[in-house]
């Protein structure tokens, strides 16, 4: 029986063969991922919500992604949370160095991870995935995730 992650992760990665398309994407990906969980952590929060600890729109939103990725793969939702914890000490640390806010330093980089991607595309010769399924957007980081798990020898 294919499981439907496998199903996910191949269909992407046939997308996704030329070498300079999977390089851009191994820096655009997470760029992206950590850049939109940056702006989430710097919108601001409901007044009824604000008095609650680790409350913020990116817990908010993170939440029901861990499920997702739980539900397609409890190895790889392990993973995600360890690497959404990362990116949280990312934030947190770069908002007590805060050279621009982070907002705008966030943009920035979604900005420029979304350039580089549909450059990545254009050399591949194709659109991104997501444009034919939207849940392409979080299985893009699952499959760079998958590919370092087969590198590892865990099983996903």
């Amino acid at each position: 029986m294919i499981r439907r992650i496998d199903t996910l992760l191949s269909e992407y990665g046939e997308s996704h063969r030329n070498p300079v398309n999977k390089g851009i994407h191994w820096v655009c990906v997470p760029l992206i991922a950590w850049s939109l969980m940056a702006l989430l952590w710097s919108l601001p929060v409901p007044g009824a919500f604000s008095g609650v600890a680790g409350l913020n729109w990116l817990t908010i939103i993170l939440a029901p992604v861990l499920v997702y990725y739980l539900v397609l793969s409890p190895t790889l939702a392990v993973g995600f949370f360890f690497l959404a914890l990362i990116g949280v000490a990312l934030i947190r640390a770069y908002e007590t160095s805060i050279m621009f806010p982070l907002w705008e330093f966030a943009l920035v980089l979604f900005v420029l991870g979304w350039v580089g991607q549909f450059l990545g595309h254009a050399v591949e010769g194709n659109r991104p995935s997501f444009f034919k399924d939207i849940r392409f957007l979080l299985i893009g980081p699952a499959w760079l995730l998958h590919l370092v798990y087969r590198w590892m020898n865990v099983p996903y």
